[in-house]
């Protein structure tokens, strides 16, 4: 089966960033519901999903900062394989975790108002430990590339083993960069929000990252721009590809 056609839903502000102090404003928080709506509302705009991908970064943000990952190795070996703990879910949340460091407590969670049972994204060589404890809570997982994790891999099970036809993409912006590097997405879905805060240390849309990709020029088509009920406008690319430097 061929991999989901993989959209990568973003909001930024208009100083192009993901984060910040204008995001968690009374204005920043109403545009972050028209993004969500567009995804996940009940008249969302995209509906051949079940679910969207983040790196460890926005999983890590999504407990409230990174945890303390001791885990206890288990008493007996580890079944052989991927784990689905729940694969009638309506809503996936799919955590790349290329080392195995996200110390879930629960197998789901809500944003807004949509519950989506996570799944970990991991390389086969992450440690029996890690496994037994997202066995022993109910968080899937799929195993994808053997020492180092291959996205190839996992998105193309993702569609295999869900039934996906569209897979959403939610960031951050190391792996945003290496998903359109790496020839795994098809369409940019932006946001971009009414607000600024000209903070310089905080992550952008797209960020390389030298463990994980390169910079370099890339073309996005424009397929739609829409201005939205808040002063937002909703812009819609095709990514063309690299641009040739000759």
């Amino acid at each position: 089966m061929k991999r989901p056609r993989i959209i990568c839903h973003m909001h930024t502000l208009l100083n192009g960033k993901v984060d910040g102090i204008a995001n968690i404003t009374d204005v920043g928080m109403r545009a972050q519901k028209l993004y969500f709506d567009i995804m996940l509302g009940d008249n969302r705009f995209y509906t051949g999903h079940r679910g969207w991908l983040s790196g460890s970064g926005t999983s890590e943000a999504m407990m409230g900062g990174p945890r303390e990952a001791n885990f206890t190795a288990p008493a007996e070996p580890v079944p052989a394989g991927d784990f689905i703990a729940d694969p009638e879910a309506e809503m996936f949340y799919f955590a790349v975790d290329s080392s195995g460091k996200l110390a879930w407590e629960q197998n789901s969670f809500e944003y807004f108002d949509v519950k989506a049972h996570i799944v970990e994204l991991i390389p086969a060589n992450v440690s029996e430990a890690f496994k037994a404890h997202l066995r022993s809570i109910s968080v899937s997982y799929i195993l994808a590339g053997e020492e180092k994790l291959d996205m190839a891999i996992a998105v193309e099970k993702i569609g295999r083993i869900f039934g996906m036809d569209e897979l959403m993409l939610g960031g951050g912006p190391n792996l945003n960069w290496s998903m359109i590097r790496d020839g795994l997405c098809d369409e940019l879905s932006l946001v971009l929000m009414p607000t600024a805060d000209a903070e310089n240390h905080t992550n952008s849309l797209f960020e390389s990252n030298e463990k994980y990709s390169t910079p370099a020029p890339y073309e996005f088509d424009l397929k739609t721009a829409e201005p939205l009920e808040d002063g937002s406008v909703w812009l819609r690319y095709d990514v063309v590809g690299q641009i040739s430097e000759d």
